[in-house]
């Protein structure tokens, strides 16, 4: 469909598409980053530049992971409650806000190593990560469609 002006990526269903496929493939090639990074250098010899690019790469390496689990898991609960009756049936998590959730999932991990990095991970620090990230999905599951 040709719209005057400017022509979308969703008129040709490239982003709903792509996206899984595009995480997919980044997610990979952070795994090899990380792990390349981790096999050949230490903390001494990496320093400050390294740290940043071990600590992205495990982002957006846990970011694919439980995008994709997340994903998989709605459809599999989608698929299994067919069966049972209720007034309004369950629809699968589209691969989008599959990937909205894990992109705020995936910084509790990488928080709490920073966090034991510069100190110890206490009781605390662990309530004020669960914290962030119940506002944080609260607010996903509010103002994302």
């Amino acid at each position: 469909m040709y719209r005057s002006g400017s022509i979308s990526f969703h008129d040709y269903g490239i982003v709903t598409g792509m996206l899984p496929r595009i995480v997919t493939t980044v997610s990979v090639v952070s795994l090899a980053v990380l792990l390349t990074l981790v096999t050949f250098t230490t903390p001494a010899t990496a320093g400050p530049l390294g740290l940043l690019a071990i600590f992205i790469s495990a982002y957006v390496f846990l970011v694919g992971v439980i995008s994709l689990f997340l994903s998989a898991a709605s459809r599999l609960i989608a698929f299994f409650s067919v069966s049972l009756a209720t007034s309004r049936p369950i629809y699968p998590l589209p691969f989008k806000r599959a990937y909205y959730y894990s992109s705020v999932l995936a910084m509790a991990p990488v928080m709490l190593i920073g966090l034991q990095s510069v100190g110890s991970v206490g009781l605390y620090e662990i309530i004020l990560v669960i914290a962030f990230e119940v506002v944080a999905c609260v607010y996903i599951s509010r103002r994302i469609p």
